[in-house]
């Protein structure tokens, strides 16, 4: 039982110290942004949720990934992105990366074991929306956290100015 208890307490400081080490972050994806329209498809596991999953038909995760896109606000595009900007400075572990006009890239990092997840938004002309991506660079599985993270987002953008 002694034993049992110090092997787990190991794996639970060297699971830490990989985190603080970077270890656990994984690479940024080369194929990040919006490409014919279309933000990069969701992931193959069920660690990701797409405005745009039903793009993808034939895709194993479509069900699992889908969410909604947020709705553009009073003056479009422009107004829109400032209140979702603001959104994301306020929420901790988000860090804004990449920013233009119709588009923004943040990656979101979880406190203790210092996951990244990326996360996009895409101002689509066309449907007057935003659409949203969220995705865990590692693993297979993400217990729902990217759909309460795009959930969280939704709640604070909407009630914004």
């Amino acid at each position: 039982m002694k034993l049992a208890f110090y092997i787990v307490l190991a794996a639970i400081v060297l699971a830490l110290v990989a985190a603080q080490m970077g270890l656990l972050s994984g690479q940024r994806p080369g194929d990040i942004g919006v490409k014919d329209g279309r933000l990069k498809p969701p992931s193959g596991t069920r660690n990701s949720v797409s405005s745009q999953a039903a793009l993808y038909p034939d895709h194993p995760q479509r069900a699992y990934s889908t969410i909604d896109p947020l709705p553009f606000k009073g003056a479009g595009a422009a107004q829109s992105f400032k209140a979702l900007e603001t959104v994301l400075r306020d929420m901790p572990g988000v860090t804004i990366v990449e920013q233009r006009p119709d588009y923004l890239y943040a990656q979101a990092q979880t406190r203790w074991l210092k996951f990244i997840d990326d996360v996009e938004f895409w101002a689509n002309p066309a449907s007057g929306v935003i659409e949203v991506r969220s995705a865990s660079r590692l693993g297979r599985e993400d217990f729902g956290v990217n759909r309460k993270r795009i959930e969280a987002i939704r709640a604070a953008y909407l009630a914004a100015p």
